[in-house]
């Protein structure tokens, strides 16, 4: 195994979060609502906030890591790191790029958070507000092409007609996240089952995706603390080591106009060999998976192309029974996910991995030593991550 390596050297021994709202319903700032996360992620972890000395985020979070250090009176500021673009893409990437600022010596304890507060701000789910077009848009626009759901409901669809790919694979996606927000309190679609009827009865938002096949839109914030896995040893908590980590996309794969050669991916196709190359495990190692849903196509997709099953097994193991916890054959998104938990932009995901491995998440999989992350399938860049505990190493 190569030297130049994260696997085993930081963990994460802290999580928190705020309450979550509907996208426009926060009640405080974005910032606000970051540092409370942040806090909460202090307080789990044991430790006092003014030892941060590093921030990471992704995809353009306002809130500047100089003005939380200000708020939480920190000594100083060592490092702060934002991921581009990619969207959701960026929320395991945002965790590598930490750990590698701990791993070289930039910084010694580090959190990565992310915040929405839409009605303070635009909302992501909603074409871009715009007199003008330019670049991609111009391209797309002009034929009526404007919403994410729009976007990669094209590359879902010929997904879907190039593996004859059945309704009922996304549906069991939906269903096992729903299942699994109802043993969760936190989770926004806590008291609100999903059936098969409701599933097949929605709206088409467009065709391949019905509603319950769209992720939410919540305002709040979540954060992760980073140490050094020496340090972590010490802890509060018991450490999430991260074993793998990578992140980018295939060749051209933001070709403009929709023309990326291998336009049926969700972008993953030569990040994941790195992912488990860093890790030293494939994909039959990992026990609980919390996939990124901007919609449910794009988890099929990507779950592919991790290697848990091939396009054409996708009808035969995309079933409720494989992906619900306890004893599902994949148990997936169990805190119910982008969902039916909440859309803080995929970085509950990773505080759900975590849990896993301390044992405590309200779906928990008995035994759970392998806790993997996908971070935003079909934008660009992507990212991935595993977290191992302590047998792992």
């Amino acid at each position: 195994m190569s030297q130049r390596t994260l696997r085993g050297q930081v963990a994460v021994v802290g999580v928190g979060e705020t309450a979550y709202y509907k996208h426009g319903q926060a009640p405080e700032a974005e910032i606000t609502l970051a540092l409370r996360a942040i806090l909460r992620a202090c307080e789990d972890a044991g430790i006092d906030p003014r030892q941060i000395d590093g921030f990471a985020s992704y995809s353009n979070d306002r809130n500047d890591p100089s003005r939380l250090a200000a708020a939480l009176g920190l000594p100083e500021l060592r490092f702060s790191n934002m991921q581009w673009g990619g969207g959701g893409g960026g929320g395991s990437a945002a965790v590598g790029n930490a750990a590698a600022a701990i791993a070289a010596g930039f910084a010694d304890c580090v959190v990565v958070f992310r915040a929405l507060a839409q009605g303070q701000f635009q909302r992501f789910g909603a074409a871009p507000p715009a007199a003008t077009v330019s670049g991609e848009q111009a391209l797309t626009f002009p034929y009526g092409l404007f919403s994410p759901a729009q976007r990669f409901a094209m590359r879902v669809m010929r997904f879907i007609h190039e593996h004859d790919i059945e309704a009922s694979a996304q549906r069991a996606i939906a269903l096992a996240s729903y299942h699994h927000a109802q043993a969760n309190p936190r989770a926004v679609m806590h008291g609100r089952p999903l059936t098969e009827e409701a599933y097949d009865s929605a709206r088409w938002i467009v065709e391949p995706f019905r509603l319950f096949d769209c992720c939410m839109e919540n305002d709040g914030a979540a954060a992760l603390v980073l140490v050094s896995a020496e340090r972590a040893r010490d802890m509060k908590q018991k450490p999430a080591y991260i074993l793998g980590v990578a992140q980018g996309s295939e060749h051209r794969n933001a070709a403009r106009g929709h023309n990326a050669p291998l336009y049926a991916t969700s972008s993953f196709t030569t990040v994941a060999p790195h992912l488990y190359e860093m890790a030293g495990i494939g994909a039959k190692n990992v026990d609980v998976l919390q996939s990124y849903e901007n919609f449910t196509g794009g988890v099929l997709m990507s779950l592919v192309e991790h290697d848990f099953f091939t396009a054409e097994e996708a009808n035969d193991f995309l079933t409720l029974d494989n992906l619900i916890a306890p004893g599902g054959r994949l148990p997936l998104n169990t805190s119910g996910g982008n969902l039916a938990e909440c859309y803080m932009h995929g970085l509950e995901l990773q505080i759900e991995a975590v849990r896993q491995l301390r044992g405590e998440s309200t779906s928990q999989v008995p035994g759970a030593h392998v806790s993997m992350v996908i971070s935003g399938p079909m934008v660009t860049p992507v990212s991935s991550v595993i977290f191992g505990d302590a047998a792992t190493l």
